[in-house]
């Protein structure tokens, strides 16, 4: 009967050290979590304090009712829905080009991408808000859409993942008489799940989180995303009401761990399909 082998002591270390890592980082978001089931005066109280001694289901009670949450859900799922719907195709289109087709001038293209991944996004802040006013449109839909309809990083992540497509399949399909459309569309798209899933989780992410482009391109309530009515409506005229705070915040990352908990098997795919580390 063959021995089985144990696993390296060192390896048993490395198991705790992540488990405490999981474990730390989750403390917040459990101290969160059971926060929006206090009042405003024991979070004053006592705010180490982690189970409520008499839980209340108020905070939630405000958002969902008084405060309107469903409307500024609306309009986050609306952006964050668009945006991720034009990186997945626009991005992929790009990544395509740069990966599958040559031309003059490829090289250049795919540097001033890599570029644009350097710089801060808050540089270009004031001359889209400029370009935005000067198309008249402040405070729609469009002004928080198109901006970000096509990323650096969703060029850059779908290209690398094409290149590991086999040419061989893409001149098969060319010699057959299909167009670089269908070949796009029929070829390649359907060998992209990773790659598309983990630009979707990561598109979401940032639209969803969103907040110091729309609290300045949403200057009306009927265009506020949740983040910009976290901020707003979370607080009094003299104090922040933190339970009222905490419990926004969880309805606000609710749909990202969904997403992210249906999608985690791709994502995973995806970033090690694409070589980001």
């Amino acid at each position: 009967m063959a021995l089985t082998e144990r696993p390296p002591r060192s390896h048993g270390f490395m198991y705790v050290a992540l488990t405490t890592a999981v474990l730390l980082t989750l403390v917040p978001f459990l101290w969160m979590l059971l926060g929006s089931f206090k009042t405003q005066s024991e979070l004053l109280r006592d705010p180490t304090g982690w189970l409520p001694t008499s839980p209340t289901f108020q905070n939630y009670r405000s958002w969902l009712t008084d405060l309107g949450f469903g409307h500024y859900f609306r309009n986050s799922l609306i952006v964050a829905g668009f945006t991720v719907i034009g990186n997945l195709l626009f991005c992929s289109m790009v990544g395509y080009v740069l990966a599958k087709m040559s031309f003059p001038g490829k090289r250049l293209l795919f540097g001033l991408v890599l570029t644009t991944l350097m710089v801060p996004g808050v540089v270009t802040f004031v001359p889209l808000f400029v370009l935005v006013s000067k198309l008249r449109l402040v405070d729609t839909y469009p002004a928080l859409i198109l901006p970000f309809l096509v990323t650096p990083l969703g060029v850059f992540l779908m290209r690398q993942f094409m290149l590991g497509i086999p040419d061989s399949l893409i001149e098969a399909a060319r010699m057959d008489g299909a167009g670089e459309i269908r070949i796009f569309a029929r070829i390649v798209m359907p060998l992209c799940g990773p790659p598309l899933a983990t630009l979707a989780i990561l598109t979401f992410l940032s639209s969803w989180n969103n907040f110091l482009w729309p609290l300045v391109a949403a200057q009306s309530d009927s265009r506020y995303t949740l983040p910009v009515a976290l901020s707003l409506y979370s607080t009094g005229q003299n104090a922040t009401d933190y339970g009222l705070l905490l419990a926004g915040s969880v309805l606000t990352i609710t749909p990202i761990i969904v997403l992210f908990v249906f999608l985690q098997r791709f994502f995973v795919q995806g970033v090690a399909g694409t070589g980001i580390k």
